[in-house]
């Protein structure tokens, strides 16, 4: 009996220093997966101030609400009755909802196994008479101390109250709202003008949110505290669905490919989810990773889209990427196969194309087999960097047309000698149908310059510097 007692004692106190021990605590149907764990440590050090600017990412219906809505304003309130908070959604309706749902956390019996001293009013009021306190679905207050809970929508009044936590949870509601510049202009001005001006001293301030668009909330305030090293300066916790090593936080133990809550979403639900809705809204939402609508330097609507393969075409390349290191580094070992049309020499066609972390027996083998599988390339161009001369090196006296590339200029300049033959119409790329890969492929492009990776922009500038230069091949840039 001592023993159980004991336990309990443990359990409640360890409830009263951290989060996540409280949301295990007061919520028995709670199921805490690793990086929920790693949430909360981040929000501990949220609620004692030792972050005071910090962000969130993570997917849709990953369980971030659940701890930064409903739960940390509770365990504020435990830990400081006294605290004032203020939590924005993108509505009215769901900030209100949210309200509701920390009431009945502090309306527990085991919130006030925890925290004792914090509770509210007994019943439902709009007005404060006879000393009662306010308690209703916009605000409430906590009894005999000076804490304040204000919920509120985008655009929502909330003058006249101060906060020393602001919380904002999905500030964006869906892709209308994020596509529009009306929108996120209206947002931005609500947060600096009216929210930003809530701040009490030494106030914390927390934006968790599912990515929709490089000029989101998010994107603003992280632009901002890059040009500017005086305004806030953000902590970011961002959690892809699925882990890429280059983006990798420093807590995440995933290895390279694992999905983010493999009990809820396994790896094979969510490539059905990316399949259902498009590497665009995969890459921003799930991923956090937004890239331009209309895209960077390679507009989405520029591309031309074969589906059956043109039977004029000559003048065949593979044009190679290849990577620093071996299949440890985060960068991608490409290659594509392009040809020209005949009837207009002017049309390029990117018909195949591989692309993989590769170790350099791996990219032997790779050029090996498109050679094979595309007779019809005489030329293989070939970077001369990276693991590229190694690679000439290795099958000079076997595969024909091995040609080293000494690129001229940096990556944006050598993009942009390209873009005006996409621009212009004459680049054709797989429809989808055939050609699945081609998604990630739109998504480089669209990103560049300010994507995480641009192999496959390389392998499609080198192979277009090429065709744009023949007749008066640059033989500065071409070593035969």
């Amino acid at each position: 009996m001592k023993k159980s007692v004991d336990q309990k004692r443990v359990k409640l106190e360890l409830a009263r220093r951290h989060l996540a021990d409280f949301a295990l605590y007061t919520d028995s149907r709670y199921r805490m997966n690793w990086h929920h764990a790693l949430l909360c440590d981040y929000l501990d050090r949220f609620v004692a101030k030792e972050i005071r600017r910090l962000m969130v990412f993570m997917p849709p219906r990953h369980g971030k609400s659940e701890c930064v809505s409903r739960k940390l304003p509770a365990f504020i309130f435990g830990k400081n009755p006294d605290a004032s908070i203020i939590a924005a959604s993108y509505s009215a309706d769901l900030a209100q909802r949210m309200n509701r749902d920390v009431q009945r956390i502090l309306d527990s019996p085991q919130y006030g196994e925890v925290f004792p001293q914090t509770a509210l009013f007994g019943k439902n009021i709009r007005t404060v008479a006879g000393g009662s306190y306010l308690r209703n679905s916009d605000i409430f207050e906590i009894v005999g101390y000076r804490g304040t809970y204000r919920g509120a929508g985008v655009g929502g009044g909330i003058t006249g109250m101060g906060a020393d936590y602001i919380i904002i949870d999905d500030p964006i509601k869906n892709r209308e709202e994020a596509n529009s510049a009306t929108y996120r202009n209206k947002l931005w001005d609500w947060y600096t003008s009216t929210l930003y001006t809530r701040q009490e001293k030494e106030a914390a301030i927390l934006v968790t949110l599912t990515r929709w668009h490089e000029d989101d909330l998010a994107g603003r305030l992280m632009e901002q505290a890059k040009a500017d090293p005086a305004s806030d300066q953000w902590e970011i916790l961002s959690l892809p669905a699925i882990c890429e090593p280059e983006t990798r936080h420093p807590g995440d133990p995933r290895e390279e490919g694992a999905a983010l809550w493999t009990d809820k979403y396994s790896c094979g639900e969510l490539m059905k989810i990316k399949a259902t809705i498009g590497s665009y809204e995969w890459a921003a939402l799930y991923q956090q990773r937004p890239s331009p609508g209309e895209g960077g330097l390679f507009k989405r609507e520029w591309w031309q889209r074969w589906s059956v393969m043109p039977d004029d075409l000559f003048d065949f390349l593979q044009s190679w990427d290849c990577a620093f290191k071996d299949a440890e580094t985060s960068d991608y070992v490409v290659g594509q196969v392009w040809a020209r049309s005949i009837k207009n020499p002017a049309r390029r066609y990117l018909l195949d194309q591989v692309r993989a972390r590769m170790t350099f027996t791996e990219t032997v083998q790779a050029v090996r087999g498109l050679s094979a599988k595309w007779k019809q390339t005489t030329r293989k161009l070939i970077e001369d960097a990276a693991n590229g001369v190694a690679v000439i090196d290795a099958l000079k006296k076997e595969i024909s047309g091995l040609t080293p590339v000494k690129p001229l200029g940096g990556k944006v300049v050598r993009a942009h000698a390209v873009t005006a033959a996409v621009e212009a119409g004459n680049v054709y790329i797989p429809d989808a149908s055939i050609a699945p890969w081609i998604h990630d492929f739109i998504e480089e492009l669209s990103a560049f310059p300010s994507g995480t990776h641009d192999d496959q922009v390389d392998a499609l500038t080198q192979a277009n510097a090429y065709y744009n230069d023949k007749g008066g091949f640059n033989l500065h840039a071409l070593i035969s």
